[in-house]
């Protein structure tokens, strides 16, 4: 069912009067009440919350480089290294794998944090020195690198490593379940025979982190489509599943799950779906005037509101075309790397990491805004293209995300220069957290490596991410505190 336009334009008039999150100097805030970084009139400077000794000033203030060299940080803040490829080692002996992306934390006993992360290791185990191990029973597909483990933590500082699953191909970001376990996406779509694989990839998993039996013979969940996964939420009201599609050539989909009548969530319940239950769709935006919008690039202002109707996926398997390319032009709306995801505020933050030549309109990175009830998508952070990524001053290439519980977002930073953990207050405001010391390179030979995973504890006082490569998963506490929401 769509909407009527005159639908739309009430509805979008009360989202586009909500927050907007801005992001570099050159992103435009033009939502009521928003702010565009830079403002001489409100003395916000660059927008990334140090050096105007205001005392609404978001942020920590600059980061410390570290002599240790691994993570900068603000003057008060600390870190420690709880899982290190080629260092740290599982419980049966071998070390801890390598390529860290999607984390999720979950509550343990007694003071215990349980986290399921993501190795995202493509093609064949041949390929790396530290491929996920085969754990019996633990095992889709034998000759694939992938998959992820669960780490446990404890309050005395001890700590030990798993495997939740294994022989998965190109574990990105995933996704936590208002029940308590892991949806674990491969980024692929390679099927049985290409890149030495044995059986088709580029499917959604679920892990448990509390029941090491629940994860015995994996089973994609096909009802989820295959292709470039990239991350997952489940709305907890509705039951429907929002999936994010990384591709190019064309560009990606967003996707959206209907589950079948009468179907309930819970522990194990979506490895007993048929391959064809429910209903999976893609989006198809447009504007206050009834226009379609082809790519979400299309939005240069903050607070753009697009509404959002879902178009039926033909094949959802894609025995022999792509999801993607299943619909001709004017039938979905497309976006450049969608990325990450984070359930939130009753609805789903949805980030777009760039947009160049392949894209109508060009940007170092957007995070919209998807409100169920409304049926709108509103863009909340814009970053404009950065023209220097090795030198501080902007922030590029948003991907994976979380909600913070002091307000607003922590974003992980996997751009073209320097590599950081940055925040965006709800007033429109960024600032740094951390910045990437391990592998920086030099200015002839850059070898900057991603921030992944990033993820609060369940009790807010620990920040949890990963550099990518290669692989350490670092927990970061510190002064936390409730970030300013004016103007």
């Amino acid at each position: 069912m769509s909407f009527t336009r005159r639908e739309f334009t009430r509805q979008s008039a009360l989202t586009g009067a909500g927050i907007a999150l801005t992001g570099t100097v050159a992103a435009l805030a033009t939502a009521p009440g928003a702010l565009a970084a830079g403002d001489p009139k409100h003395g916000h400077g660059n927008g990334h919350g140090h050096g105007h000794g205001h005392q609404d000033e978001p942020g920590y203030g600059p980061l410390v480089s570290d002599p240790k060299g691994i993570l900068a940080l603000p003057a008060g803040f600390s870190y420690e290294v709880i899982t290190h490829c080629g260092v740290t080692r599982l419980e049966t002996g071998e070390y801890t794998p390598s390529n860290h992306d999607g984390t999720a934390t979950f509550e343990g006993p007694r003071g215990v944090t349980l986290l399921v992360n993501n190795h995202e290791l493509s093609g064949t185990r041949a390929g790396w020195e530290h491929p996920v191990p085969l754990t019996e029973g633990l095992v889709y597909d034998p000759v694939a690198a992938g998959g992820c483990t669960v780490v446990e933590t404890r309050r005395d500082g001890r700590t030990a490593e798993w495997v939740g699953i294994a022989g998965t191909s190109t574990n990105c970001a995933g996704g936590a379940t208002p029940w308590g376990t892991w949806l674990t996406c491969e980024e692929t779509e390679d099927k049985a025979g290409k890149n030495g694989l044995l059986k088709d990839h580029g499917y959604v998993f679920e892990v448990d982190p509390y029941d090491r039996r629940a994860n015995r013979d994996p089973r994609p969940i096909k009802a989820f489509g295959r292709y470039a996964h990239e991350a997952v939420v489940i709305d907890p009201k509705r039951g429907h599943a929002y999936l994010t599609e990384d591709a190019s050539g064309p560009n990606g989909l967003l996707y959206r799950w209907v589950p079948p009548h009468g179907f309930r969530h819970g522990r194990g319940r979506l490895r007993t779906l048929a391959d064809d239950a429910g209903v999976l769709q893609a989006f198809k935006c447009f504007d206050r005037n009834g226009a379609f919008v082809d790519d979400l690039s299309r939005a240069t202002r903050i607070g753009t509101v697009y509404g959002v109707d879902w178009v039926d996926v033909p094949d959802r398997d894609a025995k022999t075309v792509a999801v993607r390319k299943q619909f001709a032009d004017g039938e979905v709306t497309r976006a450049r790397k969608l990325e990450g995801m984070w359930w939130g505020d009753g609805g789903a933050y949805i980030v777009s990491s760039f947009a160049r030549a392949e894209s109508p309109g060009r940007h170092d990175g957007q995070v919209w805004f998807y409100e169920p009830k409304r049926r709108t998508l509103t863009l909340k952070v814009l970053l404009g293209v950065n023209p220097d990524p090795s030198k501080e001053g902007a922030f590029d290439g948003p991907d994976n995300i979380t909600v913070s519980p002091y307000g607003g977002l922590v974003i992980a930073e996997d751009g073209d220069g320097l590599q950081h953990l940055f925040g965006a207050t709800e007033s429109g405001r960024t600032y740094p957290i951390a910045r990437n010391e391990l592998n920086i390179g030099s200015e002839q030979e850059p070898e900057y490596s991603e921030f992944t995973g990033v993820t609060f504890s369940p009790d807010g006082r620990t920040l949890y991410a990963n550099i990518q490569d290669p692989g350490i998963m670092l927990a970061i506490t510190g002064p936390w505190k409730r970030q300013p929401n004016r103007h």
